[in-house]
């Protein structure tokens, strides 16, 4: 009894004196100017790509496409279905490193063949041919799901390369027009047609001048004013799917003229590539996270400047280039950089944020071989479901500057959402709530402050599932941690419960926490939260 008594008291001083050493969470307030909306975002913010590479596309001893392309997807697979679906209109976008080496097999005579290894090809590959057949099958799931579709078009079909990397020559543009007209005749509803991938610029693999660019984009929205007959059914057109460049997207406004391109699209990838030992450090890096932002506010001023007619899409963003990062891009930690650029972009009336892909490669939201949502699905899907597209302004004071927030109007209903990201992965933030108009989001009572350790603790397992009373104004709280506290695991949890599929496929219902509004929230070390206000007072969503 006595030796069970001393253990008992070892214990209980253990664990004070661990509690007591712990690392006290940071005290922040957070104030979301609800008056007027700085920027806006597309009804369909979130989109996702299906590439064109194939198996043998590797880099660094490592080969992780499989069978996820345009050519060879399984799209008749459960999972794949029902992923999309759950979006409720989920924006995909078809193209990619290859795709300005396609040929699409509609009035040709050779024969349809698949991308193989070609040491002097583009990318070290031969062209590669999209059937007709393969095309009515992809339309098969796109129509089941409700996927809107933006299709990236061959650029250098007909050109030839001159020196390097410079492409010159007249695009011949007949091999796209007999593709878009057959894709019309079977009343395939293509919502946007982007022209060419990563020509910008100084280019990847290849680059065209801005001028013949400008005149091509003319060309294609001619070709699109010849086929669809009913000026309402045109679909958009976008340009050039690049790095970007700002005299040479300068140019292409320019030569192109007003309203000819509808967005221009440019491909965000700032972590560095898949060999790079310090992406997580980077992730977590928010003067490096910050770098980004540069180019967001340089494409805005471009299209005031030079385009006003124009919107900014972000139509590829996977991170880390030549494929992801192994154990990075497809694990919980890469969620904190994904929707860090989500809230970033959103900020500089970015309308479409492509990611990087659907499936395929180490960067997919769904994992190749099972097709099992990796930590940034759901991460997508909750962004979907919970910003909407009208951007408010925030105000931050949370030292040190690891405290990530960007607000939007809730999603078609009253409020707003607020997105928050803990960068430290050692200090925790009870996180005060503010507004811009009546300063406390509770008339009624002041928001309290809790400094000790035990509350935090209290506070850290509160949003498990419990819920306040019903007499107390509350609000929504998803808290998305990883697995054991590993931020590269591939499971994520979701107000501590891990985000699984069901037997069947189906995607989990990723139910809120629902929580007293006057109370801090409180966010745990490295660590994402989307809290959803209900009553919060923003003329900007009225």
């Amino acid at each position: 009894m006595e030796v069970r008594l001393l253990l008992l008291v070892f214990i209980c001083l253990h664990a004070l004196h661990w509690a007591a050493s712990a690392q006290q969470p940071e005290e922040a307030t957070v104030i979301v100017k609800g008056s007027t909306k700085i920027a806006e975002t597309n009804k369909n913010y979130i989109c996702a790509t299906i590439d064109w590479w194939p198996p043998e596309k590797c880099n660094y001893n490592q080969c992780p496409w499989g069978q996820s392309s345009i050519l060879n997807l399984d799209l008749d697979h459960p999972f794949l279905a029902q992923a999309i679906q759950a979006f409720d209109n989920l924006r995909i976008r078809l193209g990619g490193s290859l795709q300005d080496r396609v040929v699409y097999d509609v009035g040709t005579n050779s024969p349809c063949t698949p991308f193989t290894n070609m040491s002097n090809g583009l990318f070290g590959f031969s062209d590669g041919c999209l059937s007709m057949d393969r095309w009515d099958k992809l339309n098969a799931l796109f129509q089941k799901t409700g996927a809107i579709i933006t299709f990236g078009l061959n650029a250098l079909y007909g050109r030839y390369n001159v020196r390097r990397s410079f492409w010159a020559g007249k695009w011949n543009s007949t091999n796209a027009y007999n593709f878009v007209k057959y894709t019309i005749s079977k009343g395939y509803p293509v919502d946007s047609w982007e022209y060419g991938n990563e020509l910008s610029g100084h280019g990847i693999g290849a680059r065209v001048d801005a001028t013949l660019y400008g005149k091509d984009a003319i060309e294609l929205k001619s070709i699109f004013q010849q086929l669809y007959k009913a000026p309402l059914s045109q679909p958009s057109l976008l340009a050039p799917g690049g790095f970007f460049d700002q005299q040479w997207y300068t140019q292409l406004l320019q030569t192109s003229g007003h309203g000819v391109v509808s967005a221009l699209t440019h491909h965000i990838y700032n972590l560095g590539g898949g060999n790079d030992a310090h992406l997580i450090r980077k992730i977590l890096d928010p003067k490096y996270l910050d770098r980004s932002e540069d180019t967001y506010r340089d494409m805005q001023l471009t299209l005031q400047r030079h385009g006003t007619w124009a919107s900014a899409w972000v139509s590829e963003s996977g991170g880390v280039f030549n494929n992801g990062g192994e154990l990075v891009s497809n694990t919980f930690i890469n969620s904190i950089w994904y929707l860090d650029q989500l809230g970033m972009a959103s900020k500089y009336n970015t309308k479409v944020f492509c990611r990087q892909t659907l499936i395929g490669g180490h960067y997919g939201l769904l994992d190749t071989q099972t097709f099992l949502p990796n930590p940034d699905y759901y991460s997508a899907l909750l962004w979907h479901r919970l910003m909407g597209r009208e951007v408010l302004s925030v105000d931050i004071n949370a030292p040190p500057r690891k405290l990530r927030a960007y607000a939007h109007c809730r999603k078609q209903q009253q409020g707003i959402t607020l997105l928050l990201i803990n960068l430290s992965n050692t200090t925790g933030y009870n996180v005060t709530l503010q507004n811009d108009i009546n300063v406390s989001l509770d008339k009624t009572a002041s928001l309290h402050k809790h400094n000790s350790f035990s509350h935090s603790l209290r506070r850290a397992v509160s949003w498990l599932g419990r819920k306040p009373s019903s007499d107390v104004a509350r609000r929504e709280e998803y808290h998305l941690t990883a697995k054991d506290g590993d931020l590269q695991s591939k499971t994520m949890l979701l107000n501590g419960a891990p985000l699984e599929l069901s037997d069947d496929g189906g995607v989990p219902a990723m139910s809120p926490a629902l929580v007293a509004v006057n109370s801090p929230v409180y966010l745990a070390p490295t660590s994402i939260a989307f809290v959803v206000l209900p009553m919060f007072e923003a003329k900007a969503c009225s």
